[in-house]
């Protein structure tokens, strides 16, 4: 393992100014977002509409320093036949892969999941090196409610997450580790503090336990925000402080970088929260966006599926990946997106 360039890329990925763009949505979820805009989900639209992403040279040369890429999209071709992952490379980003195959209940938990795929990774892994992957992904998934989650849960996930990020150093490839809590319930930001805080704790006992370097990895964790069903939602301020000294309590600063999921906020919201977390600086640790939705909803409306849309769709998301290029640096306002509308 070549620790020093681990860094290399985990630092390129989390530089001021730039973020993630996750783009690794499995086929059910991509279906789902092409159902919403009355687009048939098969190969060729899927590829068609990533293609179009990653050709968006302004978005993808200043303000996406990664892109997280599904199974089926890093062995694709572009329409002129470059393959994409060279389209991505050429915009000076760096392409990832998503590595984890999902979740599976969990034996004597109920309503608990765990996430599975370790097996034949390392097989996979290098396969994917080959094919020009510099970092992975794998997404824990816990979920709050009445009961959960149990130790038993955060337990077993953290210690695949820590197994998973291990064999991707031995690869060369620089794991990106999501434990994301879920804000799907109607629990209080107190709560879901607590909760992660618990998840962090265990994630990072367990990468300590399987000897995984953090100096060359990512972190990508939820925020300490409101369920969605809860009465009172947090203010953007509150979110930006609890989620601040969480991660001040919980994560190493030998970590090079914090890279957030949006988790089902709207795309206005994770800007804001990320750009408030950046006026209560300096930070030990590069913080930024690894966003899938918050990027990509407005860019998909725009597009719906029509070859004449491309142009519109590439605006749209130069839009977001500016906006939140901004707030990685505390410097968005929301002024900027109605100068946009």
């Amino acid at each position: 393992m070549n620790l020093t360039e681990l860094n290399r890329i985990a630092t390129a990925m989390v530089a001021p100014g730039k973020g993630i763009l996750a783009a690794d949505e499995s086929s059910g979820t991509i279906k789902k977002r092409f159902d919403a805009i009355g687009v048939e989900s098969t190969e060729t639209n899927r590829r068609d509409y990533r293609e179009m992403l990653f050709r968006s040279n302004e978005a993808m040369s200043k303000y996406i320093s990664g892109v997280i890429l599904y199974d089926e999209t890093i062995w694709q071709d572009a329409a002129d036949g470059t393959p994409l992952v060279k389209l991505i490379e050429q915009n000076g980003a760096i392409p990832g892969i998503k590595v984890d195959e999902g979740t599976q209940s969990l034996p004597m938990c109920p309503g608990e999941l765990v996430t599975v795929g370790l097996d034949k990774l390392a097989e996979r892994l290098r396969k994917y090196y080959e094919r020009g992957a510099r970092f992975a992904k794998w997404r824990a998934v816990i979920d709050i409610g009445s009961g959960i989650p149990s130790m038993t849960a955060i337990g077993v996930n953290a210690h695949a997450l820590a197994r998973y990020a291990a064999l991707c150093q031995a690869a060369q490839i620089v794991p990106i580790v999501e434990p994301e809590v879920l804000m799907d319930g109607d629990h209080d930001i107190d709560r879901c503090y607590d909760v992660t805080q618990r998840v962090l704790n265990e994630t990072f006992q367990e990468l300590r336990v399987q000897r995984v370097a953090l100096e060359g990895m990512v972190l990508k964790p939820n925020m300490a925000i409101s369920g969605k069903k809860c009465a009172k939602q947090a203010s953007v301020e509150e979110v930006a402080e609890k989620t601040i000294r969480l991660l001040k309590a919980c994560v190493p600063a030998a970590v090079p970088g914090i890279a957030f999921l949006s988790g089902g906020q709207s795309d206005e919201e994770a800007t804001a929260h990320l750009n408030a977390m950046h006026k209560l600086g300096p930070l030990p640790w590069g913080l930024t966006f690894s966003y899938g939705r918050a990027l990509q909803a407005a860019p998909q409306k725009a597009w719906s599926g029509k070859a004449e849309n491309v142009a519109a769709g590439q605006r749209a998301f130069s839009h977001r990946a500016r906006m939140n290029g901004l707030a990685s640096r505390g410097e968005w306002q929301s002024s900027l997106e109605k100068k946009a509308a």
